[in-house]
């Protein structure tokens, strides 16, 4: 059995006392794919050294979170283009709108999107959209671009079912972690009704782990608590929840 972890934070300094042990229990679980989003450049050194270490296990995104974009944020953007010329990543992520933490940052935040966006049409990468608080915002600036050439994933999907089909509409695999075995998370509620072609399995560690770990630091191993709950939604067995997540990333990252 393959589990595939479609974004994780394995760089974060969360993980520098005991990352190689980390690791070592998530290999244990059969997780042995992690696909790593970029958030900005004060970060590019350790998702490099990450790779290093991790050549067969580690999948490079490059991007600027949207709570990274700031008053530099165009020379974040120069950061990127010239890291996309100089290398190969599997996506353009994380990438999107954050309402949640600074409203006042909307039309950059909507600039940097687009921008984005094209770099990910240009070089012919999915995209890995964070959305916190902007729905509507996202699918707007979607709805604009999409296309046959626009696809990839909705990070940490926590919207209504309307919404998972409209983010589907748009070529969007949703990402599906933690939140999915919250006793308030919601999606449970309706997720047997979304197509199991459309799911990928993420932690977004160290951040948002699954129950019983909840409000403790997320890790990579923990995607087993997610494939559970997902085993018991859908009604079919671990292997083929992992099975079909596994085709999907493949699907999207090429990898």
């Amino acid at each position: 059995m393959i589990i595939t972890d479609t974004h994780t934070h394995l760089y974060s300094d969360s993980f520098d006392d005991d990352r190689d042990q980390m690791m070592q229990r998530a290999f244990n679980q059969g997780v042995t794919r992690f696909f790593i989003p970029a958030i900005d450049s004060s970060y590019t050194k350790a998702m490099l050294e990450l790779e290093k270490n991790y050549p067969d296990h580690v999948h490079l995104m490059m991007g600027l979170h949207p709570t990274s974009v700031k008053d530099n944020y165009k020379e974040e953007l120069a950061h990127v283009e010239k890291l996309l010329s100089e290398r190969p990543f599997v996506a353009i992520g994380e990438i999107g709108i954050d309402l949640y933490w600074d409203k006042s940052t909307l039309k950059i935040q909507q600039d940097a999107f687009r921008y984005q966006i094209k770099l990910a049409k240009q070089y012919k990468l999915p995209i890995v959209i964070h959305c916190r608080e902007s729905f509507d915002e996202i699918f707007d600036i979607l709805e604009e671009e999409k296309g046959d050439d626009l696809y990839g994933i909705f990070h940490c999907f926590t919207g209504t079912i309307e919404q998972a089909k409209k983010a589907i509409s748009y070529n969007m695999k949703l990402g599906i972690g933690g939140v999915v075995t919250f006793k308030n998370g919601k999606i449970d509620q309706f997720l047997n009704q979304i197509d199991l072609k459309h799911i990928v399995l993420e932690t977004d560690s160290p951040y948002l782990a699954p129950t019983p770990y909840r409000g403790k630091r997320n890790e990579s191993s923990y995607i087993i608590n997610v494939l559970e709950k997902l085993s018991y939604i859908y009604g079919i067995t671990k292997k083929e929840i992992a099975d079909i997540t596994t085709a999907n990333s493949k699907d999207v990252f090429k990898v």
